[in-house]
């Protein structure tokens, strides 16, 4: 087949969908043709092309198309908003002159399947719709954008879509519920989890790159990626004060849009430290710097966002501490597994409590250690890829 994938960022963007998009694609390439149109590399990418109207680069059976895009750095909505639309304008009508045999549409921009279902029924061409975050629902529901007439027509847009999909590819069954409750048929919904590389043990606790992000912490619970609109972070911050000047802390590692009005809420809260994001080469000793890891879905975006960083948590042998309610994706996974701990997202006693209590049993934490590593298996990045190239051979019988 010929796969033909739309999707604004692809390396050298460094975007988590970005990074997935490439791996999506070295799969299908195993079997098939795959085209990606993307646009000039614009979140925080490891190299800038100069404006060109369409770029063109090919290796095996992959052809990268970069239409020329603005490209403003990612951080101010309005200048990402015009990455976004000038990607759009220039991509529908290429895409509609590719013959493919497949259109495959990611989340990146958030309207990116609406186009490659507009691009479907201009084509005839069957559509696969990978869900990487649920719109408009995450726009809403993370106070990007107010409810109201262009959020609704945003909605009708996007079940229009989503019923044009001959598949709908997502990340868990929280969003798979969700897909569900917009009236798309459950036998069209196929779960296809991001997974984790399972590789060596991690550097062992006391090396110097975990001793810096620990701070002084005897017990160190750690939120490790972005700080986005979808956390209960007033919660964990309230938790924080509750820990007061004890042994036990909580600690930010990374960036994100909340970032600079959660630092500033925090003040000096002595159970609490924010630090960047560190090279990707330090991520192992990032995982074993938390005795447990905190992954937090605020109330109302069950299914909207399913947090992919669980995996290489599950991985590293960590516990989770899911700040969520139960309907979420990661707390039915770790209570099931009895790998960790679920706190209600508007309580923050509760999680002080969490943290207190596992501070205190260290046995207990190390049951959950093992039995996370255990489960970690499950979920093997490879395998979930060959179920991603399963789904997309299904749509076009031989």
């Amino acid at each position: 087949m010929h796969i033909l994938l739309l999707n604004e960022y692809y390396p050298p963007d460094t975007s988590a969908t970005a990074k997935m998009a490439a791996m999506v694609v070295e799969t299908l390439a195993t079997r098939h043709r795959v085209t990606v149109i993307a646009g000039r590399p614009s979140y925080d990418p490891t190299e800038k092309f100069p404006w060109r109207l369409l770029r063109r680069a090919s290796s095996g059976n992959i052809a990268i198309e970069r239409v020329g895009s603005t490209a403003f750095p990612r951080f101010k909505m309005l200048r990402r908003v015009s990455n976004y639309l000038t990607y759009l304008v220039l991509a529908i009508p290429r895409a509609i002159m590719i013959r493919s045999d497949v259109i495959l549409a990611m989340t990146d921009p958030p309207i990116a399947g609406i186009a490659g279902a507009i691009v479907s029924r201009l084509t005839g061409r069957p559509f696969v719709y990978n869900i990487r975050d649920l719109y408009p629902d995450m726009a809403v529901g993370g106070d990007i954008v107010r409810p109201g007439l262009a959020a609704r027509i945003w909605e009708r847009m996007h079940r229009w879509a989503l019923r044009r999909a001959v598949r709908v590819i997502v990340l868990g069954d929280d969003m798979r519920d969700r897909i569900i409750a917009k009236g798309v048929d459950a036998a069209r919904i196929s779960v296809v989890r991001d997974g984790v590389t399972i590789s060596a043990e991690l550097p062992a606790l006391g090396n110097p790159v975990s001793q810096e992000i620990r701070s002084g912490f005897q017990f160190v619970a750690l939120h490790a990626g972005n700080i986005g609109f979808y956390g209960a972070w007033d919660t964990l911050l309230d938790a924080a004060r509750r820990l007061g000047d004890s042994t036990s802390g909580i600690i930010f590692v990374g960036e994100g849009a909340q970032k600079a009005r959660i630092v500033a809420t925090a003040g000096a809260t002595p159970a609490i430290r924010f630090l960047p994001f560190r090279p990707a080469a330090e991520i192992p000793s990032v995982l074993a710097a938390g005795d447990v890891h905190i992954i937090t879905v605020k109330r109302g975006l069950e299914g909207v966002i399913v947090p992919s960083k669980l995996y290489p948590i599950l991985a590293a042998g960590k516990p989770v501490l899911a700040v969520s309610t139960p309907k979420t994706d990661v707390a039915r996974i770790i209570t099931e597994a009895g790998c960790g701990v679920v706190v209600d997202p508007d309580d923050p006693d509760a999680v002080a409590l969490a943290i207190q209590d596992l501070a205190a049993h260290p046995e207990r934490v190390a049951e959950m250690a093992h039995r996370a590593a255990a489960i970690a298996r499950n979920y093997d990045k490879f395998a979930e890829l060959n179920c991603f190239l399963k789904v997309i051979e299904g749509v076009i019988p031989e």
